[in-house]
């Protein structure tokens, strides 16, 4: 049979497209997303048969439990995405004509975590060279400094391939302290404690205390307790960060009694063990939570029907505080009555019926606390 050359023509195109591997595009190429939020790559595909389609990690670890694929295979959605699902994704297309793939980029931004090798702590000898290298994670890529805590001086470091080290050719007493790697980007701050001992020659002081972290509640009898080696006996003092100790406090044998504990006593609290030979200091830094105080404002308001009714609920003391409003006697808020999470009672236009006393509680890890406003509505 004969086929004319139009015919023929014809068929070597259709022919040609049948017999081509797809041309795979992946859309969005690289996507950047904030921790949590969810994205979608989209696999498009030209020319030849209708490819059957697959998502991998171009890594060849499996997909994470989180990644759903849509019911024709084109879409991959990464629900609340986390540092650990950045990289690429691969969309392989396979058809009878071949097989061809395209590679899309997910970012996760995030804020850094950090890590300090030698972790800590550390005990070195008068005269030893000290390092501590900081490395830190984060995308954007996060800055890192050094500083001693209870100063706000930025220490000199040395940086150089995301590392960040503080050093000391030949440490010395005073060198002793807690010293803190900060990182920080768009996406937080974090930060990570070392805590370094210079140890002295022969019969030179070194002190340690029992805590060097604690937090304790208002009210609270709090002791903290401070042992010193040297020879002869080093002399035991405490002393409070920028302020002096509390007036409630007694001193006996390297402990610091501090009865009924405020809020205001929070801070650094110092441990100095003093010889002929020097001085070492050792360092508990204690916080002090505290209940809610609560008040209302205004506490009693008058109002006319149709007014607009705002009452706040203020609380003092430890964060996170949850505030709660109800009526006292019938239970529910009035219908059109809203409240807010940072303690606000919202009523847009008041009616005869909403008079009455108006409770708020506020409740946070230690305790909670109560206050009342009065409502009098009168036409």
């Amino acid at each position: 049979m004969d086929f004319s050359p139009a015919a023929l023509i014809l068929c070597s195109l259709l022919c040609s497209v049948a017999g081509q591997a797809p041309v795979v595009s992946v859309e969005p190429s690289t996507a950047t997303v904030r921790q949590g939020e969810s994205v979608s790559f989209r696999c498009q595909v030209r020319g030849g048969a209708r490819p059957k389609l697959e998502w991998k990690r171009a890594d060849n670890h499996a997909l994470p439990d989180n990644v759903k694929i849509g019911p024709d295979g084109s879409v991959l959605t990464i629900a609340h995405a986390r540092p650990v699902h950045q990289g690429q994704y691969r969309c392989v297309a396979v058809s009878s004509a071949g097989r061809s793939t395209a590679t899309a980029v997910l970012n996760v931004k995030h804020a850094p975590k950090v890590r300090l090798v030698p972790a800590g702590p550390l005990r070195v000898r008068i005269g030893d060279p000290v390092s501590v290298e900081c490395r830190a994670t984060g995308r954007p890529r996060p800055t890192l400094t050094w500083k001693r805590q209870g100063s706000t001086l930025q220490l000199v470091t040395v940086e150089a391939n995301d590392v960040n080290t503080i050093k000391w050719p030949a440490a010395r007493p005073e060198d002793s302290g807690v010293y803190i790697c900060q990182a920080e980007n768009n996406e937080g701050v974090t930060e990570v404690k070392v805590v370094i001992t210079v140890e002295g020659g022969p019969g030179a002081p070194l002190a340690s205390v029992s805590a060097t972290e604690m937090t304790v509640v208002e009210g609270q009898t709090v002791t903290m307790e401070c042992q010193a080696s040297g020879s002869p006996t080093p002399v035991i003092t405490w002393s409070k960060l920028r302020a002096p100790l509390p007036w409630k406090h007694t001193m006996a044998g390297g402990v610091l009694t501090l009865t009924s504990v405020g809020r205001q006593d929070s801070g650094q609290y110092i441990c100095n063990a003093t010889n002929v030979h020097g001085y070492s200091e050792a360092y508990t830094q204690m916080e002090v939570d505290s209940p809610p105080y609560t008040t209302c404002l205004p506490d009693q308001v008058r109002l006319q029907p149709g007014d607009a009714l705002r009452l706040q609920c203020l609380a003092h003391g430890s964060h996170p505080i949850r505030f709660v409003w109800t009526r006292v006697g019938r239970g529910n808020l009035p219908a059109g009555t809203e409240t807010t999470k940072d303690g606000k009672l919202l009523n847009a236009h008041v009616k005869l019926s909403d008079s009455g006393t108006y409770k708020c509680v506020a409740t946070n890890h230690i305790g909670s606390s109560e206050a009342l406003a009065k409502v009098i509505i009168k036409a």
